[in-house]
Formats: C-alpha cells, structure tokens, sequence
C-alpha cells in the first residue's frame, strides 16, 4: 500500500528546486538594497559608461571648439565678421544663429542616440538592482 503525500504548492524561485541560478545576487546587498558598489563594477554598467562617453566627448569637444572660433572670429576678426552676406545680415549674425542650430542638432542627435544605444543598455543596467519581487 501506498500513502499519498499532502501537496504543498510552492511558487518555484529561482534557486529552489531548480537549476537557475538566483538572479543578481551578487549585486542585492545583504539587507535587500542593490550593491550599488558591485553594480559599478559590472560589465553592463561600464558599458554603458563607454556608450555615454562615445557620444558626448566628441560632441563636446566640437561644439567647444566651433564656439571658441566663433568668439576668437568675433573678438579678432571684426572685419570678417562684418562681412555682408545679403542686405543686413552678415557672417557674424549667421554664424551666432548657426550656434544655435548646432545646439538644436547636437540635441536631436543625442535623443536618437540615446533611444537607439542607451536606453536598451540602462535597462540592463537597471536590472541589476531588481530584486525578485520587483519583477513579479
């Protein structure tokens, strides 16, 4: 004869009855809170650091060095600067209200690029501060 056993219906988590592994463990401090110091040191985090980077230093450096010629022009140039191009308007007009299309540009631009790579990498990112719970 033969006893059936009582079921007992446990919700299966990762690492319990399974070959998961638990998820992230290394980065969920011992008190539940995410380990932001080993999150930092993820290779998910540091990718995106380099993602981030690829983008806004050479960016930076141009807009930088556009504008600087644009104030040295301004400042040392004022002969070229007053240059008519067409009835009042001249070089120095233009190229200041050309400062502002490159900031307008240099902003879609980061906007497409940050959809495109970052987003996807941030939530990786972000995944490794979520506990189990959160993700239910």
């Amino acid at each position: 004869m033969t006893k059936a056993l009582p079921s007992v219906s446990r919700p299966a988590t990762p690492g319990f009855a399974t070959f998961e592994e638990p998820r992230h463990s290394l980065l969920i401090a011992g008190d539940g809170e995410p380990d932001f110091g080993a999150i930092q040191t993820s290779e998910d985090f540091r990718a995106l650091k380099r993602r981030v980077t690829r983008f806004i230093l050479p960016a930076t450096l141009l807009f930088l060095a556009w504008y600087v010629a644009f104030v040295l022009l301004s400042a040392y140039a004022a002969g070229f600067m007053s240059t008519p191009l067409f009835g009042t308007v001249n070089v120095g007009l233009t190229m200041g209200f050309l400062q502002f299309v490159t900031t307008i540009i240099i902003t879609m631009a980061y906007a497409r690029y940050s959809k495109r790579k970052l987003d996807p990498q941030v939530e990786k990112v972000r995944a490794l501060a979520e506990t189990d719970e959160e993700l239910a």
